[in-house]
């Protein structure tokens, strides 16, 4: 099947502003920008190649004195007792931290370097994680940000570090990853909402040895511009033990790829945003739409609940030609409260975009289970690599365009042979693995099974009548009009994410009631979104595309657009319920 699918979306930006690329030309511009006895901060995001941006840098711009800051930290092992019970023990879980980053550095030896940089006829340049504590108003503030799935590659590839670390070449990436996630990337948000209005030019390295750089008034005018309009951000895809074959063919994929078994096309916190500044692309992380404008982009009411967070993501598990998921539970609110420092829990459904005859999704527990009988079958699996799961685990036959809720606590997992469309609030790495199919990960390791979390929170009442009743195909008609249907599928009662979705045939009128709204196109090869006040420009939305709209919006049209003009197409939006 061939589609238009944009693996690169970007958003125009109405800024006349040079972008400048390559290491000379950006020193020669940074020099241009100062005189002598001028001051410099170059902050850095954790996950830059700091190797390459310092020595390019202090080799190429005018100073007298150099800092690097990591060289006035604690000590190693100060940090890692400091930062331990956030990360644990745990290859996967953690703590939310609470850290900021002056809690890395070292007073005396920061003290020590204020003094020496105090003279005001020196002109000093100072790099690193922190170069702007400490120096709060230097003449130019340099911002080097990084997207996190670059920084998830780079750590796969043992190229970064934890922040205040040199433990990349850990043998065990996923606790590069983990620290990242709990510690290193609250500890650089928090720093980084405080420096959007200072920041004087932003620098690009997320593609190696291409850096880019540009004036940061371009890139707050990109930031405004995204609430203005229909978006999108970049989607990215991954291989998985059981990945299929469908997002290759639908989505344009590189065909030699083994398989793909992720597209997390809506995750805000992990995903990029690509701006066009004067015919060239800057990528930034997409969550600083979210940090710079959270009531305009999220609305009053969603914002009011979740604070500076986007809290729905989509995201695609192709299992075509590929094998099961893992068996998982999510925890419920308060565990995840307790354990985690998480306000709230992953709750999710699955729509099917596509699916094979014997398509099957595991959802629920069977009638009359024995919850000992159950937990002890999995422990044992654990040694014996066997586990008979529909002895205990309802399975449901699907077929495309189905959909079955998973309230946290509710075991599940996807059958091989489906294309799932998930649908669930934001905090996703919070899955505990109960079952894997004896397999092994793309790294040759096991997969790491969490059966001492999942135990606690497995609702051992969600048997096949009560799943039938309120988690398989809740659809119902709310409305329609002479060429158009809308029905409400989901989520269930437990969920705050309301799906409705349009089958139509010409133009579908839709009003942002309750907030920020995210729209999967799931049939018709594409349609076109426009404004009815003409507030944006006219946005095409091609098959199994995902598209962000603003609460800013307020109003929109959906309407069938080429190849697909005149046919039936659908869409699936989700907000959060008032």
């Amino acid at each position: 099947m061939k589609t238009n699918f944009n693996t690169k979306p970007s958003i125009k930006v109405n800024a006349d502003y040079p972008v400048i690329k390559g290491w000379r030309d950006i020193n020669l511009a940074i020099n241009g920008r100062i005189g002598a006895g001028k001051n410099i901060v170059v902050e850095t995001y954790q996950g830059v190649i700091f190797e390459e941006i310092s020595s390019e840098i202090e080799k190429g711009v005018s100073h007298t004195k150099y800092l690097d800051t990591r060289t006035l930290m604690k000590s190693e092992d100060d940090i890692k007792n400091m930062v331990y019970p956030d990360v644990t023990d745990d290859r996967i879980f953690g703590f939310m931290t609470r850290l900021n980053i002056e809690d890395y550095f070292d007073d005396k030896k920061l003290a020590d370097a204020r003094l020496m940089i105090a003279n005001k006829e020196d002109s000093t340049l100072i790099i690193g994680p922190g170069a702007s504590v400490l120096m709060k108003d230097p003449d130019l503030l340099v911002y080097a940000d990084m997207a996190r799935w670059e920084i998830q590659l780079r750590m796969r590839r043992h190229e970064v570090d934890n922040l205040g670390l040199k433990n990349r070449d850990t043998e065990d990436w996923m606790l590069l990853y983990k620290q990242g996630y709990f510690v290193d990337w609250r500890v650089c948000d928090r720093l980084k909402k405080k420096l959007f209005n200072r920041i004087d030019l932003l620098l690009d390295t997320n593609i190696q040895g291409a850096p880019k750089m540009v004036d940061n008034e371009a890139i707050l005018k990109g930031y405004q511009q995204c609430i203005k309009q229909p978006f999108s951000v970049v989607p990215f895809f991954d291989p998985g033990p059981w990945g299929g074959q469908w997002m290759k063919e639908v989505c344009n994929l590189d065909k030699t790829k083994e398989n793909y078994a992720w597209c997390f096309n809506c995750v805000p916190e992990e995903e990029s945003l690509l701006l066009e500044i004067n015919n060239e692309i800057i990528e930034v992380p997409s969550i600083n739409v979210v940090f710079r404008h959270p009531k305009e982009l999220l609305g009053d009411a969603v914002h009011a609940r979740f604070g500076a967070e986007f809290p729905i993501r989509f995201d695609f598990l192709d299992t075509m030609d590929g094998g099961n998921l893992s068996l998982q539970v999510h925890p419920l609110t308060e565990y995840i409260q307790e354990k985690f420092g998480l306000n709230y829990t992953q709750d999710e459904s699955y729509y099917m975009m596509d699916a094979k005859e014997d398509a099957i999704v595991y959802l629920g527990l069977k009638e009359g289970v024995d919850p000992e009988a159950c937990l002890k079958d999995l422990e044992d699996a654990k040694e014996t690599g066997v586990f008979k799961a529909e002895k205990h685990i309802q399975t449901w036959p699907v077929k495309k365009h189905d959909h079955v809720l998973i309230p946290a606590g509710t075991i599940h997992c996807s059958g091989a042979n489906s294309m799932v469309l998930e649908i669930s609030a934001t905090p996703y790495i919070f899955t505990f693995k109960l079952w894997d199919w004896g397999r092994l990960g793309m790294d040759g390791k096991p997969r790491p099974i969490n059966l001492e979390h999942g135990k606690n929170v497995i609702q051992w009442d969600r048997t096949t009548e009560w799943t039938r009743k309120n988690l398989v195909n809740r659809v119902e008609k709310v409305a329609e009009g002479n060429d158009w249907v809308e029905e409400r599928t989901g989520l269930h009662e437990r969920e705050f994410i309301e799906t409705r979705r349009h089958w139509f045939t010409g133009k579908v009128e839709h009003t942002m009631k309750f907030g920020v709204e995210v729209i999967c196109l799931v049939e018709g090869d594409e349609v076109t979104i426009e404004s009815p006040e003409n507030r944006f420009d006219p946005f095409i939305l091609n098959y199994a595309e995902v598209v962000i709209m603003p609460a800013n919006i307020h109003s929109y049209t959906v309407t069938p657009f080429g190849k697909a003009a005149g046919k039936k197409c659908g869409t699936l939006k989700a907000y959060i319920r008032s």
